[in-house]
């Protein structure tokens, strides 16, 4: 008996070593996706946004910081800690929803003005699906993870899994620097008094999305050797979360979502 409870034990210590290093591997990917694209031009002095873009930013890279704080201060023993600052995480949930869609909505706004190129507001409430529909995954996950807090073999399933949904964004900006087309010279300039809004393309964001899933397919793996099977939460999350990025391409076209999307720019003015 001692011996099952000494096996027990370690295994769950190693599965707290385990997502803390998912937890610094989702940091590091924010941390490293962004910096050509965002960190390095603003030390450069490069990099000009509105505020809104700034918070924006600030908020969601809250998030990852804030996860890799949390599974940290478990696999320390300092659980009544996690507790307490559960309510830092939920306050930073709530303020994604609201300044994602703000963020949304001002760009569709800004390529429905007259005189932006034709297509172009079309082709931002387009890729405006991939955010909203990354709210559409983190919101109900993140819903369950709370109801769920007293059964940690779920919360933190859940809490992993909303932040791997997260990562394609940052994950993109290498796909940008990489692949990005070299800047034809003999392109229109852009319209002059007008905000210059560059959108790609909506199926630009399945590639970055594959590869941030390859940490879902990690934890699979994980559980899968240590209890024998993967967790539902995985399976049944992991695929949702699939459909929702494999479904992007149609779904940001159809008539429905362009009627969403265009009162979501009227929201701001």
């Amino acid at each position: 008996m001692a011996e099952a409870v000494m096996t027990a034990r370690t295994k769950g210590v190693s599965s707290r070593r385990f997502y803390v290093w998912m937890a610094a591997a989702c940091f590091a990917i924010a941390v490293l996706g962004f910096m050509p694209t965002y960190f390095v031009p603003i030390v450069h002095g490069q990099f000009n946004a509105p505020p809104i873009v700034h918070i924006h930013g600030a908020v969601l890279f809250s998030w990852v910081a804030f996860f890799f704080m949390q599974t940290w201060l478990v696999a320390s023993g300092r659980t009544l800690d996690h507790r307490t600052w559960g309510v830092l995480g939920v306050s930073i949930a709530t303020a994604m929803v609201f300044i994602v869609t703000a963020v949304v909505s001002m760009r569709i706004a800004q390529a429905s003005l007259p005189g932006q190129p034709a297509g172009l507001a079309h082709d931002v409430r387009a890729f405006a699906w991939v955010s909203m529909g990354g709210l559409v995954f983190i919101v109900p996950v993140f819903v369950l993870a709370i109801v769920n807090i007293r059964r940690s073999e779920i919360h933190k399933r859940l809490m992993l899994l909303m932040t791997i949904s997260m990562l394609p964004a940052p994950i993109a900006r290498w796909f940008m620097v990489l692949l990005a087309p070299p800047i034809d010279p003999n392109a229109p300039p852009p319209p002059v008094g007008l905000p210059v809004v560059i959108v790609p393309p909506v199926f630009v964001s399945i590639a970055p999305s594959l590869v941030a899933d390859l940490l879902v397919i990690a934890a699979i793996v994980y559980d899968w050797r240590t209890r024998g099977r993967p967790h539902p939460v995985y399976l049944i999350g992991g695929a949702i979360l699939l459909l929702i990025q494999m479904t992007a391409v149609p779904v940001s076209g159809s008539p429905a979502w362009q009627a969403i999307a265009a009162a979501l720019g009227r929201l701001a003015g």
